[in-house]
């Protein structure tokens, strides 16, 4: 195939990858429209708004908050609670995968310890947490550091010991150091698993904060969850709820950023398109 045949074949796809994606954002804007629009009729019901309450009223309850800087306030909260979790136990889980991942001898003797840890909820860690650290901000952040933190881990060492050994037999046949395989072969060939488990680790990043002021805190989305339930105030839950969503979306696009530029190197496997 010469050079102008795959250049012009490059130029055809390109204005079919554009229609398919306005599609795609098309289908996507007509089901979030019709799921309001059936919130909004079903919330009309008798009796039902109490439940449901309504998009219309979650709308005046945001728009509210956002005037009075409640919003604002409490929203900064939960961000520097998560972000600060997130980021401790990201660190933590990624160094400590790739110290023991590796470590054969020493990951079957630290496992039963480590998974006896992982299987305490962590929402029972809570009030250790505040005999420990008190009700501040640290509390929050530990909770949420702690949750990150195995998940992270646990993919980080599953990546490093899927390693395909016939190239770490290949690099030290070449005369490679232990320092070089760990870096050249382990660490980009973990990588995508670490950075997979970031990326589930962000809303339990979230979980962790949000557990955190709802047993203890006068501030954070998790307290205006908390102080809207216990008003029976159901649209003030829902526009707390819809904060969460926001934050959550915004932290898992970042990580996608982070994932496209450490990943260049893959290929996407898309078994819907088929050769013409």
């Amino acid at each position: 195939m010469s050079a102008a045949t795959v250049t012009a074949s490059a130029s055809q796809g390109k204005p079919r990858d554009a229609a398919r994606r306005l599609r795609i954002y098309g289908w996507r804007l007509a089901l979030f429209v019709a799921g309001i629009a059936l919130w909004q009729a079903a919330s009309l019901l008798k009796g039902a708004a109490f439940y449901i309450s309504s998009p219309s009223a979650i709308w005046a309850r945001e728009t509210q908050w956002f005037a009075d800087g409640t919003l604002l306030f409490h929203t900064t909260i939960t961000i520097e609670e998560t972000v600060a979790g997130f980021a401790l136990g990201a660190v933590a889980g990624i160094a400590a995968g790739f110290i023991i991942g590796p470590q054969r001898d020493v990951g079957e003797v630290l496992d039963p310890f480590i998974i006896a840890l992982y299987s305490i909820p962590k929402v029972a860690l809570a009030p250790l947490f505040i005999v420990w650290f008190g009700i501040g901000i640290w509390m929050k952040i530990i909770l949420a550091m702690v949750t990150v933190f195995f998940i992270v881990f646990f993919n980080t060492v599953a990546g490093v010991r899927n390693v395909d050994p016939d190239l770490v037999n290949a690099v030290w046949l070449m005369g490679g150091s232990s320092r070089e395989i760990l870096f050249k072969v382990i660490v980009p060939h973990a990588l995508s698993a670490a950075i997979t488990g970031v990326r589930i680790a962000i809303p339990y990043a979230l979980i962790g904060a949000i557990v955190g002021e709802l047993i203890a805190s006068n501030r954070g989305i998790g307290y205006l969850v908390s102080s809207a339930a216990s008003q029976f105030d159901t649209a003030g839950v829902f526009a707390a709820l819809i904060v969460l969503t926001v934050l959550a979306t915004v932290l898992n696009s970042l990580v996608n950023v982070v994932d496209r530029r450490t990943s260049r190197w893959k290929v996407d496997a898309d078994l819907s398109l088929r050769p013409n």
